[in-house]
């Protein structure tokens, strides 16, 4: 499975915030953007920052959210497309794909303290959808569908410690969710208004990928 393997802290100092990439470590004074509030790279603290507009405002809207979710960029244009199809507002159609991917369902259950650990949870089969194992992190969840830790890995210390960890997170209001039994139960669909931890314009994506 195609990825990126870099340090994904120098992702969140190129877009200027906070991505929450690196799980707990996002949340205390190690953080990079605490750190080093400047772009990497050799001539990055001393290099003026460009006023963006048209291609360039596009595009950085286009990477943050592609780095936020963690795909490369033709899986994300393979979403995109998938939501320009469906009825309904394609930008509003794109996120609601984005975040009920397994892995991103998995991570804002509070079962994983990142993305990343969530997409290596749903990797290893220690996931489960409607009773069946699942090892797909793009799988789509629909509503109805429940997403629980399979019963030989409910005592898997990453699960238990992320369980600890994500306690101070708020949990989405369309996944019911059970934290004693590790599991939750999609109950509708995500809600534009409810994505408030990232500020995104997902209106320039539609325009990027429309020329």
């Amino acid at each position: 499975m195609a990825r990126y393997r870099g340090p994904v802290c120098r992702l969140c100092r190129r877009e200027g915030m906070k991505l929450f990439l690196k799980g707990e470590r996002c949340y205390g004074d190690k953080c990079a953007i605490e750190k080093r509030n400047f772009a990497p790279g050799q001539h990055g603290k001393s290099k003026r920052p460009k006023k963006l507009i048209g291609y360039g405002l596009q595009l950085r809207e286009k990477q943050k959210a592609r780095r936020i979710y963690g795909l490369l960029e033709q899986q994300f244009r393979n979403t995109f497309e998938k939501a320009a199809q469906m009825k309904g507002v394609t930008g509003d159609n794109l996120l609601s794909l984005l975040e009920r991917r397994l892995d991103s369902v998995i991570y804002r259950m509070g079962l994983a303290t990142s993305r990343a650990q969530a997409r290596q949870l749903v990797r290893h089969g220690h996931i489960q959808v409607n009773g069946k194992k699942t090892n797909i992190p793009s799988y789509t969840v629909k509503p109805a569908d429940t997403v629980e830790v399979r019963e030989s890995s409910r005592n898997n210390p990453v699960v238990l410690a992320a369980r600890e960890a994500t306690a101070h997170m708020t949990k989405p209001n369309w996944i019911d969710v059970d934290l004693e039994s590790l599991k939750g139960t999609a109950t509708g669909m995500p809600r534009r208004d409810e994505l408030v931890q990232i500020p995104m314009n997902e209106q320039l994506i539609v325009e990027l990928y429309s020329k």
